[in-house]
């Protein structure tokens, strides 16, 4: 069992910036990857950013690449994302989810998370 908590939401300005933390407990953190999603209401939950385990190796979609990046402090058992140039279109609830290192399916795909935290909100106003 993994326990995720999400912090670091709010209002911001488009353009500004915002570092969300998904803090975990429970099991060995560096055993599972590191999915950042988000969910505006009325839309399916879309995948932003992970990273593996160890933090070697992350991976973005094409939507946020270049803006957002995704580190992870296994020390803290902490996930960070930090998201620059935000835009109103990006209101949403702002999830984490885990999953074992050994789970090789698609790990874009929200339903191939084992783990959720309740998330934080993230409102960009324009």
């Amino acid at each position: 069992q993994v326990q995720l908590v999400e912090s670091g939401g709010g209002l911001v300005q488009a353009g500004g910036s915002l570092r969300l933390s998904c803090a975990a407990s429970g099991r060995t953190f560096s055993n599972y990857v590191i999915g950042w999603f988000r969910q505006a209401p009325g839309k399916e939950r879309e995948f932003l950013a992970r990273v593996t385990g160890s933090g070697g190796v992350t991976y973005y979609a094409d939507s946020v690449k270049g803006r957002f990046t995704i580190s992870r402090d296994n020390a803290k058992s902490t996930v960070y994302l930090q998201m620059n140039s935000l835009k109103p279109e990006e209101t949403a609830v702002y999830y984490c989810g885990a999953v074992p290192n050994t789970v090789f399916r698609d790990r874009t795909n929200p339903r191939t998370y084992s783990y959720w935290g309740l998330g934080t909100q993230v409102t960009v106003s324009s």
